[in-house]
């Protein structure tokens, strides 16, 4: 046998074995039956909506997922959720969302309040960090957002006094900041984070917020393993700008977690790339986690440039809150691929990519 026979040879031999000895590790044990398809509400919604949601329902596709969709049609200037999208949500426990446009002025309602309320989802959680090959201004941000998301200021408790005067009221309550201070604390505890801290404004809203911080540690004196501080509002929008990788899990009323998640996303690579999900007792809501003007851009819509990365990352945290975590990797997996290797990338991340071509790159890069 020639020496150049015998070495292609070993190196067969050193390369079948190694395929032998390759494992996959144990990440997901399942219940009896937790392998049955899924149904999930699907709304498409407003503006970029429609373009994401068919990203993530080709994405889906591809890699055989479990679930299939209940799709319905639902814009923002409704005066309400129509009773059968209300039905299947509370059917099927789980819903994938577009954004839905809020009318500004006018007395009309905002619909994906409606959502929270009716469900009483009363968690946001939007995780914002640092993608490999996304250049940012800081690095080792990973801060995950944890909003009471059913009272505060979006109580809808408005009216007007005298022509002129309208008086608008702040609704802070013991239960709901317990509530959501547990919530917290738990995510920190389970996901391995080493502190949660809690936005106010108590120097000033002393009753309203002062019962929000009082109730957050109670709450933190159960949790003697996890670090616990708190931070005035805009102590923290300048912090998060100067030093965001001091944060780790951060626990807010409803109106400052919606500006610090959006400020958050803002560094860490813009509201195109942060997932997000609301969550209750009994269902959960999934949508792009910081949607800061991105309903209402019609060009990007015209010319079908919308970055698909948000919704595809808060479909892999509905996977994984569906127990279908290896499906949940595969998709988180190859989104981060294709960001790293930076070839296809709509215009908020510099490139010029539309959306279909990313949502190409992502099924190519599943594995």
């Amino acid at each position: 046998m020639s020496r150049r026979s015998l070495t292609l040879l070993k190196n067969l031999t050193r390369n079948t074995n190694t395929s032998c000895n390759q494992t996959r590790s144990v990440t997901y044990m399942p219940r009896p039956g937790d392998g049955s398809p899924r149904a999930v509400t699907l709304i498409p919604g407003d503006g970029i909506g429609p373009l994401v949601t068919n990203a993530v329902e080709q994405v889906m596709e591809a890699m055989h997922a479990p679930i299939y969709f209940e799709k319905y049609d639902v814009h923002g200037e409704m005066s309400r959720v129509p009773a059968e999208v209300m039905e299947s949500i509370r059917k099927n426990k789980v819903c994938l969302k577009g954004g839905l446009k809020t009318p500004v002025g006018g007395g009309v309602s905002s619909l994906n309040v409606q959502l929270r309320k009716e469900l009483d989802l009363f968690a946001s959680l939007v995780n914002c960090f640092n993608l490999p090959g996304l250049p940012t201004r800081h690095e080792n941000v990973d801060i995950v957002v944890i909003r009471e998301n059913t009272e505060g200021e979006y109580a809808g408790l408005e009216h007007e006094v005298v022509p002129g005067v309208v008086e608008s009221l702040k609704v802070i309550t013991k239960f709901c900041s317990e509530r959501i201070a547990k919530y917290a604390f738990e995510y920190a505890y389970l996901n391995n984070r080493k502190k949660v801290t809690a936005v106010h404004k108590a120097n000033i809203m002393k009753l309203a917020d002062g019962l929000f911080l009082e109730s957050c540690r109670e709450v933190a004196k159960k949790y003697p393993g996890i670090t616990y501080n708190e931070i005035i509002v805009d102590n923290c929008c300048m912090q998060l700008v100067a030093k965001p990788e001091q944060f780790d899990v951060m626990v807010t009323p409803n109106l400052y977690g919606n500006l610090v998640a959006n400020t958050a996303a803002g560094i860490a690579g813009g509201t195109g790339v942060m997932p997000g999900g609301n969550v209750g007792a009994d269902h959960a809501v999934f949508e792009q986690g910081a949607s800061a003007g991105n309903v209402g851009k019609d060009k990007i819509v015209r010319e079908n440039k919308a970055n698909p990365v948000a919704l595809l990352l808060s479909s892999a945290m509905m996977l994984r809150h569906l127990q279908f975590p290896s499906f949940a990797d595969r998709l988180e997996t190859a989104v981060k691929r294709v960001i790293s290797e930076g070839k296809c990338r709509t215009k908020d991340l510099g490139g010029q990519s539309t959306t279909q071509q990313v949502v190409d790159a992502v099924i190519a890069n599943l594995e």
